[in-house]
């Protein structure tokens, strides 16, 4: 038996209840690095650092409610189901812990929301109401969740009890009347519009929203009474006529609509936004029957006026003169949309539809110079825009610039390689630009990938059929080609005499007559065609024939040196 001195156990006792304090101290003080590391890793939005901190916080300090909402708050930034789930749990934890907070309610609500779970997420709201004073405004968050779970009689109640504790609002008069409206109880949704305006007779918001959601449900008539009647006593409220004009357009009654417009486009307390709204329903409206082949004059002139007011009181906005490109496209005023376009561009930054448009039309109006200045703009601020290089390659190539034309054109294969027509239409004109290089091989292949893609790409069949046969290479094909093109093109005369001179080159002076007759018989032969004509004669013996025709060629101003030189010597020079 082992002896212990007098006082002995009494001492042992406070050494271990010091060592206890101590390592308790020691335990928090980790506890509050690993939170601190957490916080850091949150804020980095390094979320899984972040959670594996709290995690190793709450092994520490498993009762702290504040590190169970930064576990849950880290899981909800997940659209996992199974984070979600571990999230709510966290939240239960926390709540249990702390129920005066209602940041943990908030979370915890919208968790559940996130979930589909509206029960819960309205429980949650209901204990935030009762548990944090003055959380009334959380009443409307809680009608909206029985709003989402279609338990309408339960939002009714929640937005009356809003009303109750925080007066008549915008929000629960709206969402009443909207949920009456949806369950076919006109009365109570009329009344409860009018409640809310009645208490606001001079708010326009109000009167615009009760209004809107009348127009929404088929009470248009009801919705522009309203409209009138607020008119009446607020007769300078832009906004509401802005609305008013609307709904008169919408219920076909054009000619209160332009009266009010005509005033409202002149009032600059009006936002321009509103206005530019507007203009645009016009032109969509317009353009839609140009789409359909409807003429109405009266109304493109009438939104023709609107976009010369917004002009004279707007110069320097480019919406303005982006809205007026549409619009003048859509009324056939190429060169006004060009310049319209083109001042938008000049005030300030544009999306790339503007440049996109603007690039289509120089190409119709084929002011090759001007794609090329605008495209080469295009491209500082599009560089990854195939469209912009097509457009920049077609320009050059139709200006004789064939390096150029290749480079752009071959750029934009790379960035279009998910829209076949394109590459289809891009190959086509690179086979011309690689033939007009004498990079045959490169040419060959062009026009072999464009028709890959469509067999029946006359523009292909008939270009690369004449220059093989102009090279005298691979007539076979040539003519195989050049005879579909004719199938399926019998009056094309350029399609015509592309076929009749395969013929030639093959020897076929007979076939080739026809087919160069056929191309004259249409009335729409050129120079080249009475050319061409003129040769297959002097091959079949006619030179007499052949000198007619090679004289009009020459009629037609085609006054080449060959040409004058086959008609002095009457003969051929190949």
């Amino acid at each position: 038996m082992s002896w212990t001195a007098p006082g002995t156990a009494v001492a042992q006792r406070k050494k271990k209840n010091v060592e206890e304090v101590e390592a308790s101290g020691i335990r928090l003080r980790e506890a509050e690095f690993y939170f601190t590391e957490g916080e850091k890793f949150f804020i980095l939005e390094d979320y899984a650092k972040a959670l594996l901190y709290y995690q190793r916080t709450l092994e520490i300090t498993p009762d702290n409610a504040t590190v169970h909402y930064k576990v849950a708050e880290v899981l909800s930034q997940s659209n996992k189901q199974e984070d979600l789930l571990k999230a709510s749990l966290s939240m239960e934890n926390a709540l249990k812990l702390e129920k005066k907070n209602k940041y943990f309610y908030l979370l915890a609500a919208n968790i559940y929301g996130s979930l589909t779970k509206f029960d819960k997420a309205a429980e949650t709201y209901e204990a935030l109401i009762k548990e944090v004073k003055g959380s009334e405004e959380y009443l409307y968050e809680l009608a909206a969740v029985y709003q989402y779970a279609n338990k309408f009689d339960d939002a009714v109640k929640t937005y009356n009890r809003a009303e109750s504790a925080l007066g008549i609002s915008e929000v629960s008069s709206i969402q009443k009347l909207r949920i009456y409206l949806e369950q076919g109880k006109t009365k109570e949704g009329i009344a409860e519009g009018e409640k809310l305006i009645n208490a606001f007779p001079d708010e326009e918001r109000y009167v615009m929203g009760f209004a809107d959601v009348l127009s929404q449900k088929g009470m248009r008539p009801d919705a522009i009474k309203y409209l009138e009647k607020f008119l009446v006593t607020n007769p300078d409220s832009g906004n509401v006529k802005m609305l008013l004009a609307g709904l008169y357009r919408d219920s076909r009654q054009e000619d209160k609509a332009r009266a009010l417009l005509l005033t409202l486009f002149d009032d600059p307390s009006v936002e321009l936004s509103s206005k530019l709204i507007m203009l645009g329903a016009y032109n969509t409206e317009l353009n839609q029957n140009k789409t359909k082949n409807i003429a109405d004059p009266e109304k493109e002139k009438f939104a023709l006026s609107l976009l010369e007011k917004l002009g004279k009181s707007n110069p320097s906005d480019p919406n303005v003169h982006i809205l007026g490109g549409d619009l003048y496209l859509s009324t056939g005023k190429p060169r006004d949309a060009q310049r319209e376009y083109s001042q938008a561009i000049e005030l300030g930054n544009v999306n790339f539809e503007v440049w996109e448009n603007l690039l289509f039309l120089e190409t119709q109006m084929e002011q090759w110079d001007n794609v090329i200045k605008h495209s080469d703009e295009a491209l500082i601020m599009f560089p990854n825009q195939g469209m912009v290089h097509y457009f920049n390659g077609y320009a050059n190539l139709r200006k004789r610039q064939y390096p150029e034309a290749v480079a752009s054109l071959e750029q934009a294969k790379k960035l279009t390689t998910s829209n076949t027509n394109l590459q289809g239409e891009l190959n086509s004109m690179l086979g011309d630009a690689y033939n007009a290089m004498k990079a045959y091989d490169k040419s060959d292949k062009a026009y072999d990938d464009a028709l890959t893609i469509n067999p029946n790409n006359d523009a292909v069949l008939n270009n690369y059929s004449y220059f093989l046969a102009l090279r005298k290479v691979n007539l076979e094909k040539a003519e195989k080609m050049a005879s579909s093109l004719m199938k399926n093109n019998p009056d094309n005369p350029t399609f015509l005499d592309t076929y009749a001179w395969v013929l030639y080159t093959r020897q076929k002076y007979k076939e080739a007559r026809k087919a160069i007759e056929r191309a004259i018989s249409t009335g729409n032969a050129n120079a080249t065609h009475f050319e061409h004509y003129g040769d297959i004669l002097f091959q079949l013996g006619d030179v007499t024939g052949a000198v007619q025709q090679w004289e009009k060629a020459r009629g037609l101003n085609a006054n080449s040196e060959l040409l004058n030189k086959k008609i002095a010597n009457r003969k051929i020079y190949e």
